[in-house]
């Protein structure tokens, strides 16, 4: 497929996309411009990702969704697997964590099928008619054609050849020769092709409780896998409310747990609590980034499955919280910061329609390739996001049947105060809150231009695996006197030395204008862009 997206599109009428892969933006282009809305654009585009991008994405994955509808209101939808009935600590007796790949690693169900499935039903009760083959037809083509591999998919699975090499199934689907494929090669996934084109006219319910899903519980259990067909066949995705915080430029909205959509939230909750007044300099940097310590503080003692939260998510985003955790930041001394942060690849799209629609969405397999497990009957690649569990007892995510992991996704949306809407976010574990506050701050607050609030140099406080060190991590294209000064304020900071690191993940936005155009932009960092008509 030709390339034919831009990273900024701005101006349309009838629908805007992004995607961090031109084929994504391309699939829910055309989708649009059939008449398509855009919440069938979207699940074009999370089929075709999952083909293009398959060390971020697969059918094996989860999924979560902000949907603001034509009326106003803005609704989640919840497309995360619980673990499996033969999960349980028992299990990885002879482990201290669950094995990060592998059978033993694939042990909740993918969620993200069941996601795209209410997200159509939603777009059918608002007068959606593209027929489901439609929709999927770019994925199957991606799949039975080819798609060439892009740097980032080199990279990751050269970097992580050693232990994803040996897991079943993967060699076979994404090495070649047993090696890591160059940049530009051509990868077919045959097996993956054949089942998307068997969803498209058996239906999407088929990957749980058809012959799909069959295939899959079979396969799950020839390597090992502690999921059974009656775990796939009792999913269900589900409507929920969502989060929501009110700052002075904006009515903010993010999903409940599982996710860490609360982190998101107080991050710029605080940032507004704290009043800055100037972009890029030194408070604009320094304050998010301790902002984002005390909202991880929070996410770790408190999100978890949402059936045994120790109390409700709201009450980190009232006010009084609020204030009481912004009187603990020190405007011009970086805090401790110990934690361990927790990686993720992943894929954040958007899209937008002249209807009112406006989706925020992300889906993701966890790390890179998640388990690594293909399963060669169907060729889904299974995620790892159950890896997100403990084996200690007592812990707020200890491992249990039927229990859903901590998830460091999370799709933000904003409507804000001169009436804009505003779908946005990006990949990457921990650095997900950071960079959306990033954005946020940069196009909303500050006013920069989207496409170069998405452009300027970033910063991300985490450790990458491999990593001895918790560090601040920055682009080099910061100017020298604001990184001396985070460094003597006590930050630990390193400087990359690429000036658009994948580090600080793949970010976009999608914006829905109050005289109904629309603009879409997206990372340069990416192999993706925004596209409309």
């Amino acid at each position: 497929m030709a390339r034919s997206v831009d990273l900024h599109s701005a101006g349309h009428r009838r629908g805007v996309v992004c995607a961090p892969h031109f084929s994504a933006v391309e699939a829910g282009r055309a989708i649009l411009a059939d008449g398509g809305n855009a919440l069938e654009a979207m699940v074009a585009m999370a089929a075709a990702i999952a083909v293009a991008y398959p060390h971020m994405t697969h059918l094996g994955g989860d999924g979560f969704w902000l949907v603001r509808e034509p009326s106003g209101r803005v609704r989640a939808i919840m497309a995360a697997g619980a673990a499996g009935e033969q999960a349980r600590p028992e299990l990885y007796r002879d482990y201290e964590t669950i094995p990060p790949r592998g059978s033993l690693a694939a042990l909740t169900v993918p969620g993200a099928v069941g996601g795209w499935m209410l997200a159509l039903e939603a777009a059918k009760a608002h007068r959606g008619s593209r027929p489901l083959g439609d929709l999927l037809a770019p994925a199957i083509a991606l799949a039975r054609d080819g798609c060439a591999v892009t740097r980032s998919q080199t990279r990751l699975t050269a970097e992580k050849l050693s232990e994803l090499a040996p897991v079943p199934g993967f060699a076979g689907t994404f090495l070649v020769d047993g090696k890591s494929p160059a940049v530009g090669a051509i990868l077919r996934q045959e097996a993956l092709a054949e089942t998307l084109e068997h969803l498209a006219h058996a239906g999407l319910d088929d990957f749980y409780r058809g012959d799909v899903g069959r295939e899959i519980a079979a396969d799950l259990a020839t390597i090992g896998s502690p999921l059974t067909r009656e775990d796939l066949r009792r999913y269900r995705a589900s409507l929920a409310e969502p989060l929501h915080v009110e700052l002075p430029s904006a009515n903010l909205y993010n999903t409940d747990a599982p996710t860490q959509g609360v982190a998101s939230l107080m991050v710029l909750a605080l940032f507004a609590r704290l009043g800055v007044a100037e972009a890029e300099g030194f408070e604009h940097i320094h304050i998010l980034v301790e902002a984002t310590k005390r909202a991880l503080r929070a996410r770790d003692r408190a999100v978890g499955d949402p059936n045994r939260l120790p109390h409700p998510l709201e009450r980190y985003l009232d006010p009084r919280f609020i204030a009481g955790e912004a009187m603990k930041i020190d405007r011009r001394k970086a805090a401790p910061w110990p934690l361990a942060s927790s990686a993720g690849d992943t894929v954040w799209m958007g899209a937008a329609d002249a209807s009112g629609f406006v989706v925020s969405y992300i889906q993701s397999l966890y790390w890179e390739f998640g388990s690594g497990c293909v399963l060669p009957a169907t060729g889904v690649l299974m995620q790892n996001r159950g890896i997100s569990f403990s084996l200690v007892h007592g812990a707020l995510n200890l491992l249990a049947p039927g229990r859903r992991p901590l998830h460091t996704l999370n799709p933000p949306l904003a409507v804000l105060a001169d009436g804009r809407v505003m779908a946005y976010g990006c990949m990457g574990g921990d650095g997900q809150p950071q960079t959306q506050a990033a954005l946020f701050t940069r196009y909303v607050e500050f006013r920069e231009p989207l496409a170069e609030a998405l452009g300027r140099p970033r910063w991300v406080l985490g450790r990458t695996w491999g990593a001895s060190r918790t560090t601040l991590r920055l682009e080099p294209r910061f100017d020298g006197t604001l990184i001396d000064a985070l460094a003597s304020a006590g930050h630990d900071v390193e400087v990359l030395p690429e000036p658009y690191s994948d580090v600080m993940g793949h970010a976009g936005a999608v914006v829905l204008n109050p005289d109904g155009s629309l603009e879409g932009a997206h990372d340069p960092r990416s192999d993706g862009g925004a596209a409309g008509v």
